[in-house]
Order: C-alpha cells, then sequence, then structure tokens
C-alpha cells in the first residue's frame, strides 16, 4: 500500500540522477515523476541556479508546477571556470561549458588521479564547490523541518564521501538512496512507492 501523500517527500539531485549530466530530462523520467507525485510529494534539491534547472527539467515556471519542491542556488553566473553561487563558490578545472564528452573524459581522469579529491572534499562529476559548513544540500532540510514529514527519501548519484550528495545522502533526517542514472532512479522509486510495478522496465 502506498504511503500517504503529504507525509513522505522524495528529493532528487538532478544531474545523474533525474537527468544525463547537464542534458534534458527524458520523457519517460519526466512522466513517471508526474505519477509518483501522485503518491507522494517530490522536489529537487541542486547547486545550480533555477536557470540551468529549468534548462534540464523543463522551462519557465513548469518546473515549479512539476514540483513540490524546487530547491535551487539562483547564484550569478560569472564566467565558466567559477560560479558565485548564493552561499557557494563553484570551480571547475575543465571548464563548465565542456561538452559531454569531455566532461566524461575529465570525470575518468579524475576518479583516478584524485586531481579534484585532493584539493577539496565536496564535488560533482566535473567540479567542487566552496561553502560554509552545513550550507551543502542538507540546507534544504532546515526549510522543510516545519513541514513535519514523516519520510524524506533522498536520490542521488555522488553519494560516497567526497560527492556533492553525501552530507543529504548520509543526514539523519534523510534515507539515503545512491543511484546510477535516471533509469535506476526511477527503477527505485518503482520498487519503493510502486511495489506492484516494480519489475517494470
Amino acid at each position: 500500500m502506498a504511503a500517504a501523500r503529504g507525509r513522505v517527500l522524495c528529493l532528487f539531485d538532478v544531474d545523474g540522477t533525474l537527468t544525463p549530466a547537464r542534458q534534458k530530462i527524458e520523457p519517460e523520467v519526466d512522466r513517471f515523476l508526474q505519477e509518483l507525485r501522485g503518491r507522494v510529494q517530490i522536489g529537487v534539491v541542486g547547486g545550480s541556479d533555477y536557470s540551468k534547472i529549468a534548462e534540464q527539467l523543463g522551462e519557465g515556471d513548469e518546473v515549479v508546477n512539476k514540483f513540490d519542491y524546487v530547491f535551487a542556488e539562483n547564484g550569478t553566473v560569472q564566467g565558466t571556470f567559477i560560479e558565485f553561487r548564493n552561499g557557494m563558490l563553484n570551480i571547475s578545472p575543465i571548464g563548465r561549458s565542456c561538452t559531454l564528452e569531455e566532461r566524461i573524459e575529465f570525470s575518468e581522469l579524475d576518479k583516478a588521479t584524485l586531481l579534484t579529491l585532493s584539493l577539496v572534499l565536496a564535488g560533482g562529476m566535473i567540479s567542487f564547490d566552496v561553502f560554509p559548513e552545513g550550507w551543502d544540500k542538507r540546507y534544504c532540510l532546515n526549510v522543510l523541518d516545519d513541514e513535519r514529514f514523516d519520510t524524506i527519501h533522498f536520490f542521488g548519484n555522488e553519494t560516497t564521501p567526497g560527492g556533492n550528495d553525501y552530507e543529504i545522502y548520509d543526514d539523519p533526517r534523510t534515507v539515503g538512496h545512491s543511484v546510477q542514472s535516471p533509469q535506476d532512479t526511477v527503477q527505485r522509486c518503482r520498487e519503493i512507492f510502486f511495489p506492484e510495478r516494480a519489475n517494470e522496465c
């Protein structure tokens, strides 16, 4: 039996969780999220500003109509290597305007050499963030305190120590789920919230 809507919140990272990195959401994932929204409340939490999240998940007000919560940084972009975000500074050694192929190649090189890990311990696929302690993705949980959810599920793909989803994934206020792709996210949600349909592709 599904959990009562309004008592459970599913929070999703964007890149690698709901969309391929910096790409638009696939229609089947988009449709599934709206179906999931019929059973629980849903939200996104990303380090990017609202326009980047909207670019990936919908245009303009479409995003706020698709999700119950949208937690974005809404920062000002200054160049392609450094973004000044509300509450943090995001630095990308390869440059944020790299192609998808360059993004994947850099990420693999970074995993092999621990380039960004040697500089700081909080990063995404091609960049790392600098922010005051506690101003990572957990910050949105403070906003949600008054909502009194029974359970907040968080789904992210960078959930190991050093990943930009780790702190919220590991927070005692959330049930953390580590996913590998948008399709994996959908499958995990089916298993939890639609157990009668968990084997659908």
